[in-house]
């Protein structure tokens, strides 16, 4: 009895050491302490890119007048936890690079991935099979090779995967990086074309369900772990570059049927998967086709969207995100592409081009997005390379006549999100009082809150940080992207 009794107390210290050691890993709450404000700013007609502007600090606020602008943070109402902030590292944005000197190789590495001299991007996305930011079409079977037998990475090897795994080196091991097929190849498909849609025939879903488990284990055997895939890009567009047209119910039904099996049965069951990858126009009508059918859902880790919809400069679709978390809490929201389209290099500069990447972070991550991914990472002059024409902004180009690189101020705006918001946030309640300001805000794990603040107009706008009765007076300059931290 003493040597049962002995071991029951044994177990219960070791349960609580266990316990302890639980809580400390846990998110540490928000308490003032001798908390300041450290602030960060990106303005137009300003030197200002991601500088450090000002420190301020807490006094008491009771209740504020209706005169004083306020943005209003409740650490209290915590929401979605935050995944990350990344980019897609495509066939061009590889080969653009290695057109680089090495110093500035060196350079474009560090400002995207270091966490302490550059903007710390967490998430990387690549293309299965070529895309329309490839110099060339290509898969990685031959014709007709329905067994897969031939399946080969060798054309990646050239400069995809080297570049993935130098951005890696630089980031550390805290890379999510996941991947999408534009295409299945020519002869899997109705038209007999990887280009202008077309559909998967169903006699090669078996193959083409396998295709994405071989690519996983051909990337991860050269050291590339992936964490997920989405099941098709852009199923709705029939593009003249590589693309697939699949309805809801096919595309849940290649899930349910063969995907998702396919992906447990090779061992890939804790890979996430992605659906439908496309604009948010469409996308309530496909998440309750995903999401209400229990044997695909079940497969499916959540649902991916892009911001190309009838976009003219006005309010977006962000209610949709909103709907869709409403309504299927239990699934995530991942932006998992966007980019300014028609390049013009004489653009460079314009403010425009940050100020859309600003305003659709804050408010899709406000609607419940848990990590945001940007399309191209890198550029030349021409906005390619591209094997169809559809040439594009990025954050940062690289002029390959000159080895220079150009950064745009899409490159900051997006860096105060993945600069100071770190992996396992917990998004907070955060509200303006003046239109001309919008704002989202994060719990991060070290206990430090990041309250981003964007001011879309040319008003000068002074304001408090209200948090539980204490605030702080800081500044939003004219057209302006801030980030306020508190630690």
């Amino acid at each position: 009895m003493k040597w049962i009794l002995f071991i029951v107390l044994i177990a219960l210290l070791a349960s609580c050491i266990s316990s302890k050691k639980n809580a400390s890993a846990k998110q540490l709450p928000f308490s003032f302490g001798d908390k300041k404000i450290f602030s960060y700013t990106t303005a137009a007609n300003t030197n200002y890119r991601l500088s450090y502007t000002s420190e301020s600090v807490f006094a008491d606020l009771n209740q504020p007048q209706e005169t004083q602008i306020c943005v209003f943070v409740d650490p209290a109402k915590s929401y979605q936890t935050f995944l990350g902030v990344g980019a897609a590292m495509t066939d061009a944005s590889a080969e653009t690079f290695y057109k680089l000197p090495k110093d500035k190789q060196s350079e474009l590495l560090k400002s995207y991935f270091d966490k302490k001299d550059g903007i710390g991007y967490t998430i990387m996305r690549t293309n299965i099979n070529s895309c329309d930011f490839s110099s060339d079409m290509y898969t990685y079977v031959n014709e007709g090779d329905q067994d897969l037998t031939t399946f080969d990475i060798s054309h990646d090897k050239k400069f995809k995967i080297p570049f993935i795994k130098e951005a890696m080196n630089v980031a550390g091991k805290d890379i999510t990086l996941f991947a999408s097929p534009w295409s299945p190849p020519s002869w899997m498909k109705t038209n007999n074309n990887m280009l202008k849609g077309g559909k998967l025939l169903p006699a090669f879903a078996s193959s083409w369900a396998l295709y994405y488990t071989k690519f996983i284990k051909a990337y991860e055997a050269e050291g590339i772990p992936v964490w997920g895939i989405t099941v098709q890009n852009e199923p709705m567009a029939t593009q003249i570059w590589e693309s697939c047209i699949y309805t809801a119910e096919e595309e849940r039904d290649f899930l349910k049927n063969y995907l998702g099996p396919t992906m447990h049965k090779e061992g890939l069951s804790n890979k996430k998967i992605i659906v439908w990858d496309h604009n948010r126009d469409l996308m309530y009508q496909r998440a309750q086709t995903y999401f209400s059918d229990p044997e695909a859902s079940k497969y499916a880790w959540g649902i991916g969207f892009h911001w190309y919809e009838n976009w003219s400069g006005g309010e977006s679709m962000f209610q949709n995100v909103d709907m869709v978390h409403k309504a299927f809490p239990d699934k995530n929201i991942l932006f998992t592409e966007g980019c300014i389209e028609k390049f013009d290099a004489s653009k460079y500069a314009s403010w425009a081009l940050g100020e859309r990447y600003g305003r659709s972070m804050i408010n899709d991550f406000n609607n419940g997005t848990v990590g945001w991914t940007d399309w191209n990472i890198l550029l030349d002059e021409t906005g390619g390379p591209n094997h169809v024409g559809n040439f594009c902004f990025a954050p940062v180009h690289a002029d390959t006549k000159t080895g220079q690189l150009v950064y745009t101020n899409s490159y900051y705006y997006i860096g105060h999100f993945s600069k100071f918001v770190m992996p396992g946030a917990k998004r907070i309640s955060s509200s303006a009082s003046r239109s001309q300001l919008i704002t989202t805000s994060f719990l991060n794990p070290d206990g430090s809150i990041a309250v981003i603040v964007m001011n879309q107009t040319e008003i000068n706008t002074p304001f408090f940080i209200w948090i539980n009765g204490k605030a702080a007076q800081v500044t939003a300059l004219p057209h302006s992207m801030n980030t306020y931290l508190i630690k």
